[in-house]
């Protein structure tokens, strides 16, 4: 017994000292915040059909059945055509801020709101990647999705350099604001008696511990209060990001297995019938190009099973693992394209993200942030009047003539 000992504490360490995965969060808070809200704006000329109170899933039949089933959602709060454009603007903005990762704690949660809001107000109107972006919406709520990629992170670090430097960073406004605001919101929705039951304690719990987080990182930043919220704030984000990434092994396993028992799957002809729907046919001649080749539908009906069934348990060997991984994410690539389902393979390659390696995603945050570097460089050059941020002769004199005369 106690061989095992020292792994034991090793794996506990672990878990309490650091929260896993920070890149790996980041990037499905990306794909996701973006992928919803990508939806929410192609979809906005056809918002009212959809969530609108006028829907063909009219506002009533919406109350029956959240009134049997407890769905949330704040859409059914008011049947007015000005609180239906208020939820959607906020589901709107609410994933753009959570995109960027600003105050990320607060974002993933009315991020959720939204999601739910909208979701849960017209249930026959989602598919596979509605439901994915529903469950994740939840998780990412448990996460710390803020530590890399986002306006928070880069909010800390010029905190650290200002206290490197000798100087106390300013005190933060906008937290305390953004946390009363929401705290008088819950409490006229409780007031009204528009939220019961589980998701007031939810909410109201949430609240709290948001509250409770920035008392003690005011008044006592190194003491063992806060410590104990870091360890325990890095045990629920390891937790959720192990339902993540559990969720995501179930979604294939579950497809590939029941794909294994029907009849066109076995046979091989099962990719066919699909390209040949006049909804799943945006391109009707590539549908037709690719399914007139045979042995090509066989080979991706056969592999597509075969991905979905063997990827759960590749995830003992990195490289076999990357492998499908890059497989699936084509695949996905190629459905968005092909049958015309481009938020569906979004949401998908989304969840995918959550098994990309940790050294990829730091040479991909490299890229781009070289890339965005020389963007910068380039629109200062163009905007310096001269080399070196330097003025020629003729802009000198051109500046000291309206100087002059200023």
């Amino acid at each position: 017994m106690n061989r095992f000992a020292p792994s034991v504490a090793r794996g506990i360490a672990r878990v309490t000292e650091a929260a896993l995965g920070p890149y790996q969060t980041a990037v499905i808070r990306i794909g996701f915040a973006a992928t919803w809200l990508l939806f929410l704006l192609r979809e906005f000329p056809h918002r009212q059909e959809m969530y609108g109170p006028d829907g063909p899933w009219s506002w009533n039949l919406a109350r029956q059945l959240i009134a049997g089933n407890h769905a949330f959602t704040i859409l059914m709060w008011s049947g007015s055509q000005v609180w239906f454009e208020a939820v959607y603007a906020f589901a709107v903005l609410s994933s753009a801020l959570l995109l960027v990762g600003w105050r990320t704690r607060t974002m993933s949660v009315l991020f959720m709101v939204g999601v739910l809001s909208l979701q849960n107000r017209s249930v026959f109107m989602g598919d596979g990647g509605d439901n994915v972006i529903h469950l994740m919406a939840i998780y990412l709520v448990f996460t710390r999705c803020g530590q890399v990629w986002s306006l928070d992170e880069r909010r800390v670090r010029r905190a650290c350099a200002a206290r490197a430097r000798g100087r106390l960073p300013g005190p933060d406004r906008v937290g305390p604001a953004l946390w009363g605001v929401m705290g008088f919101a819950l409490a006229l929705a409780t007031g009204a008696g528009r939220i019961s039951g589980g998701w007031l304690i939810v909410f109201w719990g949430l609240w709290a511990v948001q509250g409770l987080w920035w008392y003690v990182g005011r008044r006592v930043r190194l003491g063992e209060p806060r410590v104990l919220l870091d360890v325990v704030a890095n045990v629920v984000h390891n937790a959720a990001l192990f339902v993540i990434m559990t969720e995501a092994c179930l979604i294939y396993a579950t497809a590939g297995w029941y794909k294994i028992q029907g009849s066109r799957w076995q046979d091989g002809t099962a990719v066919y019938y699909p390209l040949h729907l006049d909804y799943f046919s945006p391109w009707p001649a590539l549908s037709d190009l690719l399914s007139s080749h045979g042995t090509m539908v066989l080979l991706v009906t056969y592999g597509t099973v075969a991905v979905q069934v063997a990827f759960p348990f590749t995830l003992v060997n990195r490289r076999v693992k990357n492998v499908l991984l890059a497989l699936m994410m084509t695949e996905h690539a190629v459905i968005a394209v092909v049958l015309g389902l481009p938020f569906f393979s979004l949401a998908m390659i989304a969840a995918d993200a959550v098994f990309l390696p940790t050294s990829f995603l730091r040479r991909l945050g490299g890229w781009v942030a070289r890339g965005r570097g020389r963007l910068s460089a380039s629109g200062v050059r163009r905007t310096l009047p001269g080399p070196r941020g330097e003025r020629t002769p003729t802009e000198a004199a051109e500046h000291s003539q309206v100087t002059s005369t200023a």
